[in-house]
């Protein structure tokens, strides 16, 4: 992460921790970026993302390099990029049963049609992102 001691790295931090969606960049096995965007749960060291089987998780088990963006601000600041590598994750619990990340997501589980047993059943396949590099401007 960047240093968090900073301003700067304070902010990116923060707008990780509270940011709603991030847009994950994927690259099929024809070499052809795939952009989406995610849920996702920041812990200060690496990213959660839950999804569902297929083409994310498809292309990350052939390239797990990925890259990740938060939105602007509406006129082109306040940009935060990560670059990381991503692995299925099987050490972490169903979404359904990740308290952090039913606090955060809740209301938009709800909002979706879905209760959280049935996304957990949908997005079954728990991705972990681990940086190794931040940009921010």
């Amino acid at each position: 992460m960047r240093d968090r001691a900073t301003p700067q790295g304070r902010h990116a931090d923060q707008r990780l921790r509270e940011a709603p969606v991030i847009w994950l960049t994927t690259v099929s096995a024809a070499g052809q970026p795939q952009s989406s965007p995610v849920w996702f749960l920041w812990d200060g060291g690496s990213l959660l993302i839950y999804s569902r089987p297929g083409g994310k998780v498809r292309n990350i088990a052939a390239n797990p390099r990925v890259a990740l963006h938060l939105s602007d601000n509406g006129t082109g600041g306040d940009i935060v990029t990560l670059e990381g590598a991503a692995e299925v994750a099987s050490d972490v619990p169903p979404a359904d049963q990740n308290t952090p990340y039913l606090e955060k997501y809740r209301d938009g589980i709800a909002r979706i049609g879905m209760t959280p047993e049935r996304f957990a059943a949908t997005y079954r396949v728990a991705i972990r992102v681990t940086p190794t590099r931040f940009r921010v401007w």
